[in-house]
């Protein structure tokens, strides 16, 4: 038989149960709403997000390994994601000149363009979900 969790115990997995939740929808909602509106999934924004952050208007190139601490990926979904990005011509990738091991992103224009115009939606969709106090998506049920 399990031990029942004290009220402590409880509240910490009430808690996590809800963060649980809230990052499924809001992850599930800016798939699907990215994904129709701009072919980008939730991850692909994020990557080029951070290298419109990293890079500004300037074109300079983000070490991959940088960006692997920030978007919450393994190294190789990271790496099928970039090859993605690739092909869509939304980023190029290049050898660092200084260490051979080391490769390096920059956003083209047409990732910086897609990025800007997929950023409202992202934002919207942020607010639907996550916007105003913890508990139900304000009216929508879970995607």
């Amino acid at each position: 038989m399990a031990e029942l969790d004290s009220p402590a115990e409880a509240g910490l997995v009430a808690q996590w149960r809800e963060l649980l939740s809230r990052h499924a929808a809001t992850a599930c909602r800016l798939d699907r709403e990215l994904g129709d509106r701009y072919g980008l999934g939730m991850s692909e924004f994020e990557v080029l997000e951070r290298l419109a952050e990293e890079c500004g208007s300037g074109g300079h190139a983000v070490r991959v390994s940088e960006l692997a601490h920030t978007v919450h990926l393994s190294q190789s979904a990271l790496s099928r994601l970039i090859a993605r990005l690739e092909k869509a011509g939304l980023v190029t990738r290049a050898m660092c000149e200084s260490d051979r091991r080391g490769v390096l992103l920059t956003l083209t224009e047409a990732g910086r363009e897609r990025y800007e115009q997929a950023r409202p939606l992202h934002r919207e969709v942020l607010d639907r979900t996550l916007g105003g106090e913890p508990g139900p998506t304000r009216g929508e049920p879970p995607a």
